[in-house]
């Protein structure tokens, strides 16, 4: 088992490595194909909350032809619309589902819940239907985006959601879907000792059953490389969030190249990670979200793909 120790430790190691070592420097890209352009619609939620066909007929417009939902638990539709009716809206537009998010459903969080407090639509509640959606929608990610605070409640509950993911994952494959778990930062936070949360959902799930999706600025930001984190559990990351730090206080998220993420080294270690897609999310944007993931998939388009 990976201790918080060895993990800081092979960190630092490795980094320097990555100096030492010669040609390691200069980008080379990954040798599979990464034609899908992928956009997480949470950095669009305003706009896709009071159009959706406009907002996603926007995106395509930009550039992006792959996309990663945001919304399904609670409502049990997708952006308001059953599977059948949206999929005909991302046909109209190029576009393909890829993944979606949902919520692990032991708290609401704030959502609304129904009135038995059950929240559906989640890993914890109708999880039957909601795999059997998203197999109809023809989608092949199913993620758990974020836990509450309530459900952040030490490492013998993060087994419990663990063994919790393997259940929902079993139920996944059987539809022909991958199960994945998306961080934030407070995965990483060292506050119960040694081992962190992280390490607990990485080692008490089955590695066919649960992946992960690792969101880069949330990894960096808790201040681990994603680059170790591959190394230590190869081909577990068929996902990634691409999204930068700014370089300037308060370190919010950015658009992808300008700020501090060196996303070309990140990028060398694809085929360790097991990349499948990426989605660019940027949470908060200082002016529009669409000149923001313009600013992202331009530099993506000519550095990375």
């Amino acid at each position: 088992m990976h201790t918080r120790r060895s993990f800081l430790k092979t960190s630092s190691i490795y980094s320097a490595g990555i100096l030492a070592a010669p040609g390691l420097s200069s980008f080379v890209k990954p040798d599979r194909d990464l034609k899908a352009l992928g956009l997480q619609l949470y950095t669009v939620r305003e706009a896709m909350a009071k159009d959706p066909t406009g907002t996603l007929a926007k995106v395509a417009q930009i550039g992006y032809n792959s996309l990663e939902g945001a919304t399904y638990t609670g409502t049990e539709k997708f952006y308001g619309m059953d599977p059948q009716t949206f999929a005909g809206v991302l046909k109209n537009n190029g576009l393909i589902m890829r993944s979606c998010h949902y919520r692990y459903g032991e708290d609401t969080g704030g959502a609304p819940a129904l009135t038995n407090g059950i929240f559906n639509g989640t890993i914890l509640h109708d999880w039957d239907k909601t795999v059997a959606d998203a197999h109809a929608l023809g989608i092949k990610y199913m993620v758990c985006a974020w836990l509450s605070e309530k459900e952040r409640v030490g490492l013998d509950h993060y087994k419990k959601m663990a063994a919790d993911f393997n259940v929902a994952g079993e139920k996944c494959k059987s539809a022909g879907i991958q199960f994945c778990y998306h961080n934030h930062d407070f995965e990483f936070d060292p506050k119960y000792g040694a081992t962190l949360p992280y390490q607990v959902l990485l080692e008490n799930t089955d590695p066919k059953l649960v992946k992960f999706e690792l969101d880069l600025f949330w990894a960096t930001k808790a201040g681990h490389d994603p680059v170790t984190i591959f190394q230590n559990h190869p081909g577990r990351f068929p996902l990634w969030h691409l999204k930068d730090v700014a370089k300037t206080a308060p370190y919010d998220t950015a658009a992808v190249g300008t700020g501090s993420i060196d996303f070309k080294k990140i990028f060398m270690s694809a085929k360790t990670a097991g990349l499948q897609y990426w989605f660019v999310e940027q949470d908060r944007t200082p002016g529009s979200p669409f000149d923001a993931i313009t600013e992202s998939i331009s530099y993506i388009k000519a550095n990375l793909v």
